[in-house]
């Protein structure tokens, strides 16, 4: 039996039991399924810092985004460059201004 992975839309990814019953287990070789501004990755590091996390997309997140964790139930976590996040499937992410500007046209 195959499970469709949670909020998936448009190219979907199966996970198999085996890899839902052992998320939190990192093994050699496998693959932790994360979204970063809801575009699904694929990375094999069980824990990643920040500046690693903003070089998964094939273009890299600038430093002028923040870059945070979601946390459901609590409040968002922001990661700087060299903090480290654990890494698990279905971890998501986003990104958003570094400054905000009120008022402005950009």
């Amino acid at each position: 039996m195959m499970y469709w992975y949670h909020g998936c839309t448009g190219k979907e990814m199966q996970r198999s039991p085996n890899v839902q019953n052992q998320a939190d287990k990192p093994r050699p070789g496998h693959e932790f399924h994360i979204q970063i501004d809801r575009v699904h990755y694929e990375v094999d590091q069980a824990t990643m810092t920040g500046a690693q996390l903003r070089n998964v997309p094939p273009s890299p997140i600038g430093a002028e985004r923040d870059l945070f964790e979601v946390r459901p139930g609590e409040p968002d976590l922001k990661i700087g460059d060299g903090d480290a996040a654990e890494i698990r499937d279905g971890k998501r992410f986003f990104t958003a201004p570094g400054q905000i500007n009120p008022g402005s046209a950009a």
